[in-house]
């Protein structure tokens, strides 16, 4: 795991400062670093080194072979498979690297490589003979791969601060983006090319780009999406859950490769818990394998109990912190700077917290469950699409969901109210002072604004069935996007590597094929994985109905000093003159939030979060220093 950076340009690039821009990743890779310029000096690539596959300098990067250069983040872990395919047509490798395994392959076989890789990245390679630039960017956007474009030079890195330390690259932001995201937190930072900041780009997951440099003009194209496979449908249930658990073993198999101490986060939820004990028998009963488990003490938050069931089943060494709302605070600028953006929960901070805890008990490579949920269907939500997608009678599947979870599907009076016009409702909630959405506290134009900016669903949806659409949207769009901006920069923030079996994109191809009674049938969230880990997990944890997502008790929080913080925020001075704000509808949260409505402190994390970001990142951009592109006077 690494942090990449370049700067392509048409005249000499300054090596300063694709250097400034290493520092400023420096904590994705401390073991290593490296500058790369070409010939005429109007390319130059920097690496940052977080070694974990053959550590020897062997690895090094920015590495040359030939005419190609590349800087590459992430892992491929199918690269022994690659390599000995390389080797049987006489490719010579002189290292054990993943990297030289990518590099060489894209030389054999171009831009057909990116079919063959199983692993997560972001990488740039450049072809000297000619002149041209090719990226690429995993299929789940595990990595990212952020860019500038102007009619001077293609600059690109893995985070936000390395771009915006140039002197060409604005920090202007899109205000309404941000409101988009406060709205609904899946929605408006991650889900296009666009991102939040006017001057930068991102490279959308499943894309590569190709870039002539000498016109410095560039395109985009899709290399994979999601296509189903009729044959699989033909499955019993039984054969689909024994398929995908193969399958499934498979992707954990592959993901603890390393050359470095390799464990797992483990939250006591079914995705994390499945993970744990496959690893645990993959890696043999006499190998220790450690577990790192965020606590919430005395709180219905604290999944312990659950997470202490799997690691009394597996024989796992076991590693626990803490988070607290004090820490929290002490350490809000420290994660808002590797966080770039605000972030949806103060969930955020807990895995942040488990990634530093791996990092003090000498762990470098982590498992996560993240994308179970999106992947299998592993929310209530969902339910609702799960009924639409049957043909046949849903009466009696309505039953058994409304009787094991009664919130699974909307009232009567819920689709009344959420069926009036979004202008009345606005009106109502400044007159009643009630209502617990977003846009209330937001102004009549602002609020305007919002709803007029939320895009369309996205059209790949379209050819499937509703619940596989939903699950579509929530994987390639909206809530696994922003869940791996998170992970990525919470592991890196403590030069952690973080691995997801469940985005393997064989996984996703057999599922998105499998008749929906397979995912969500008989009122069972994650219903294909709880077949497939019948007598592997403990049987308490997988027929557990129950979702607790890895949350601190976030109403305790702001019960204390981070409440006083919310308050402090809306009653002051900006809050109000910034024109965006509701003042009135927002003490009256705070009010609410105080004779016990603890829902609210979530409505409440909203302004809280912004304004972090606006101090702790933006400002912090603003003041620091800018640095030159081009060598000599412009």
């Amino acid at each position: 795991m690494c942090g990449i950076a370049g700067i392509i340009g048409h005249r000499r690039v300054n090596s300063d400062a694709v250097e400034h821009m290493n520092l400023l990743q420096e904590h994705r890779g401390p073991d290593d670093s490296g500058l790369w310029k070409s010939a005429d000096g109007k390319v130059v690539f920097g690496h940052q080194r977080l070694s974990i596959i053959d550590t020897s300098s062997a690895g090094h990067q920015p590495m040359e072979a030939g005419s190609h250069v590349i800087t590459f983040n992430g892992e491929i872990y199918n690269y022994l498979e690659i390599g000995a395919e390389l080797k049987a047509e006489g490719v010579e490798l002189s290292s054990s690297s993943d990297t030289e395994v990518l590099l060489k392959a894209y030389q054999t076989w171009g831009e057909d490589v990116l079919d063959k890789l199983n692993g997560m990245f972001a990488f740039a390679i450049y072809d000297a003979n000619r002149h041209r630039l090719f990226c690429a960017r995993d299929r789940f956007g595990e990595k990212p791969l952020l860019f500038h474009s102007s009619n001077d030079c293609f600059a690109f890195a893995s985070e936000y601060k390395a771009l915006l330390a140039l002197r060409n690259v604005d920090s202007d932001y899109d205000q309404e983006r941000i409101l988009r995201f406060l709205y609904h937190p899946t929605r408006g930072l991650d889900d296009d090319i666009q991102t939040v900041f006017n001057d930068i780009k991102q490279l959308p997951p499943g894309h590569c780009l190709s870039l002539d440099c000498n016109s410095l003009e560039y395109q985009i194209q899709r290399y994979w999406d999601i296509e189903p496979d009729n044959d699989f449908a033909a499955l019993s249930e039984q054969d689909a859950q024994t398929h995908f658990r193969e399958l499934f073993e498979d992707a954990i198999k592959l993901r603890m490769r390393s050359d470095v101490p390799l464990g797992s986060c483990l939250s006591g939820g079914l995705d994390s818990s499945s993970i744990v004990c496959i690893a645990r028998d993959l890696r043999g009963a006499d190998n220790p394998y450690d577990v790192f488990t965020g606590r919430f003490p005395n709180s219905e938050a604290d999944e312990w109990p659950w997470a202490e069931k799997v690691i009394n089943h597996s024989q796992t060494t076991s590693h626990v912190t803490e988070p607290s709302a004090e820490n929290f605070q002490a350490e809000l600028a420290d994660f808002m700077w590797h966080n770039e953006l605000p972030v949806g929960s103060t969930s955020q901070y807990a895995q942040w917290c488990v990634f530093r805890l791996a990092k003090e008990a000498g762990i470098t490579v982590l498992l996560d469950g993240q994308g179970g949920d999106e992947l299998l269907g592993g929310y209530e939500q969902f339910f609702e699409k799960y009924l639409a997608s049957l043909a046949s009678d849903v009466s009696s599947e309505r039953r058994k969901i409304e009787q094991r979870y009664p919130l699974g599907l909307l009232t009567k009076s819920q689709a009344t109210k959420n069926s009036l016009p979004q202008g009345l409702r606005h009106f109502l909630a400044g007159l009643t002072g009630k209502g617990s959405d977003f846009s209330f506290g937001l102004t009549k134009s602002y609020a305007a604004k919002l709803f007029a900016s939320l895009p369309p669903p996205p059209t790949g949806a379209r050819s499937f069935h509703p619940l596989a659409g939903a699950l579509y949207q929530e994987m390639l769009y909206t809530h696994l996007p922003v869940l791996m901006r998170y992970g990525d920069r919470n592991s890196m923030a403590h030069s952690r590597e973080v691995r997801l079996p469940f985005c393997d994109h064989r996984l996703a191809e057999f599922t998105f094929s499998l008749p929906p009674e397979y995912l969500m049938g008989g009122a069972e969230t994650k219903r294909l994985l709880r077949g497939a880990m019948k007598g592997i997990l403990p049987e308490p944890v997988r027929t557990r109905w129950n979702k607790q997502g890895f949350v601190p008790p976030q109403s305790d929080w702001f019960k204390n000093s981070l409440g006083d913080h919310a308050r402090e925020i809306i009653n002051g001075s900006t809050f109000e003159r910034s024109g965006v704000w509701r003042k009135g509808w927002w003490i009256g949260v705070l009010n609410r939030f105080q004779a016990g409505e603890n829902h609210l402190a979530s409505m409440l994390w909203r302004p809280v979060i912004e304004e972090a970001w606006i101090t702790h990142f933006h400002g912090r951009i603003n003041s620091g220093e800018k640095i030159a592109i081009f060598e000599g006077p412009a």
